[in-house]
């Protein structure tokens, strides 16, 4: 299809498709559940240590897995050339959220990362005329708004600080990884192309250390988090987004992944961190039932395109 063209989103998957979306779909929303459950290692980590610190030996940890797995196909020419496009925009997403926290709240920070979910399908359509359905625009608004209402973010009062611009741009490079990952990843090769993302994050974490000055306690729960996260949280949950990439859209994996927060919260509430107020759980719903709109209402019109049509008999007059 040429690039000038609408690419319809809305077309009628086969049954088959229709399967593996689903599975797809399913494979995201476990490992968003598992990334929520990062906030809380991470944030106990890093009174042991500076992030860019944690960052590279998080990031090193899981790609001497991936790399001790893929072995030869990490050397293959598109897959270096891909990876280190895609591992560039997720370190910009983890160092301009970082670095956008000096001048700005948490939860300013939090809404205005969560909205790579309303950038994905406008920067979709943007560059790669990809229009998603009207119920992923329904959803995108309901994640939107329910990220507004969770975080308690107030952005009408004040103008956007520094720190909201870098954690704006940070959003953006979030959006750009999802994006280009559904356009470059292949059913195929998906563990070494995670596994070059993973090097550049962790090498650009230790360019980044001069500057931002190394601070590290090598405490057990330091490196045992940085263990956790890079096996788990980086390179099986990223290679289990980038699987699910090839049978799946932007859009949904962007929905999806704004479930997340949802997640830390209930964990925060679970492990007695903190408790949520009437605000936090209308937000949390929002997302929820976006998400929701997003998936039961493509189905639902999908169905009713599928239904045959049946035409009026003909009616002869009688002789």
């Amino acid at each position: 299809m040429s690039s000038t063209s609408i690419s319809p989103q809305t077309e009628l998957p086969s049954r088959p498709e229709g399967h593996a979306r689903l599975q797809a779909d399913g494979a995201l929303a476990l490992i968003t559940a598992f990334w929520g459950i990062t906030f809380v290692v991470v944030k106990g980590a890093l009174s042991h240590g500076d992030p860019f610190s944690f960052l590279a030996l998080r990031f090193s940890i899981g790609a001497l897995v991936l790399t001790a797995i893929a072995r030869r196909e990490l050397l293959v020419p598109q897959t270096l050339r891909r990876g280190l496009l895609l591992g560039s925009f997720l370190f910009l997403g983890f160092a301009l959220q970082t670095v956008g926290l000096v001048s700005t709240t948490p939860s300013r920070s939090a809404f205005i990362t969560g909205l790579y979910v309303v950038l994905v399908p406008v920067l979709g359509l943007a560059l790669f005329r990809r229009a998603p359905r009207v119920s992923s625009w329904v959803g995108v608004v309901l994640a939107a708004v329910g990220m507004r209402y969770l975080t308690g973010a107030d952005l009408m009062g004040q103008g956007l600080s520094t720190g909201d611009w870098l954690t704006l741009a940070c959003a953006l490079a979030y959006a750009f990884h999802i994006l280009l990952t559904e356009r470059y990843a292949q059913k195929s090769g998906v563990v070494a192309l995670v596994a070059v993302q993973l090097w550049v994050v962790a090498l650009l974490s230790l360019l980044c250390l001069p500057f931002a000055g190394a601070r590290v306690e090598w405490t057990p729960s330091f490196i045992g988090a940085a263990a956790f996260c890079g096996l788990f949280a980086s390179a099986m949950a990223i290679c289990i987004q980038t699987w699910a990439q090839t049978r799946t859209t932007a859009v949904r994996v962007a929905l999806i992944c704004s479930m997340e927060p949802v997640f830390a919260g209930a964990y925060s509430v679970a492990l007695g961190y903190e408790t949520l107020g009437m605000r936090e759980w209308v937000g949390g719903g929002l997302i929820v039932l976006g998400v929701l709109v997003a998936e039961l209402g493509g189905h639902l019109w999908e169905r009713m395109r599928a239904r045959p049509s049946h035409p009026l008999p003909d009616v002869q007059a009688g002789g």
